[in-house]
């Protein structure tokens, strides 16, 4: 055992290898072999010009390429929060738009016979029930300056402000709040309404 240590001792003399490599056994020398490798210095000091030279990494963080050009079926656009509007001025045209709807859908009620019609406003929610045919719900989420939307014919949708239209946009199919309600409660109930 001695004779197969001794060339690895005079091995690690020469390449100046630290005592804890070479004194053990040649399992050990095996083990950390790796830290034999030539490896590419970090600094490189010649020319007296000091370059730095980072280290290489293969491995990749993201779980798909961040391709974001042209295609919208991902999903809407992201939202740059440093452009939000003010949370005040965000109040006020939510409450405004659903205040307003909540008076012209009351007005539509009464002038339609569905079993189970009723406006309901409460906690900052407007709930709009049409007995078999379905309930929409319309409330504000302040943290994203959005209206959120959940419609028996369309889904979900979330309205952010457009301040070129001045209404209330859906950024995945560029859908009007308002005319998207219009459309689909003349539909649903058979009769037109104008909410504008």
């Amino acid at each position: 055992m001695a004779t197969k240590l001794l060339p690895l001792r005079k091995l690690s003399r020469i390449l100046k290898v630290p005592s804890f490599l070479s004194s053990s056994s040649s399992s050990s020398f095996r083990k950390y072999s790796y830290l034999l490798e030539p490896t590419r210095p970090l600094l490189d000091l010649s020319d007296n010009v000091h370059q730095f030279h980072p280290p290489s990494f293969s491995r990749s963080f993201c779980s798909r390429p961040l391709d974001f050009v042209g295609d919208d079926s991902r999903g809407p656009a992201t939202i740059d929060y440093s452009s939000l509007m003010h949370e005040g001025e965000f109040h006020r045209l939510a409450d405004s738009t659903i205040h307003g709807l909540q008076e012209k859908l009351e007005e539509f009620g009464d002038d339609l016979q569905i079993d189970g019609f009723d406006v309901d406003y409460g906690n900052e929610v407007l709930t709009l029930r049409l007995g078999d045919l379905g309930t929409y719900v319309l409330n504000k989420q302040t943290p994203n300056r959005q209206i959120w939307l959940s419609s028996p014919a369309s889904g979900p949708s979330r309205f952010d402000w457009d301040q070129d239209s001045q209404a209330w946009i859906y950024r995945r199919n560029k859908a009007n709040l308002l005319r998207l309600l219009e459309t689909e409660l003349a539909q649903l109930c058979g009769k037109p309404i104008n909410l504008s």
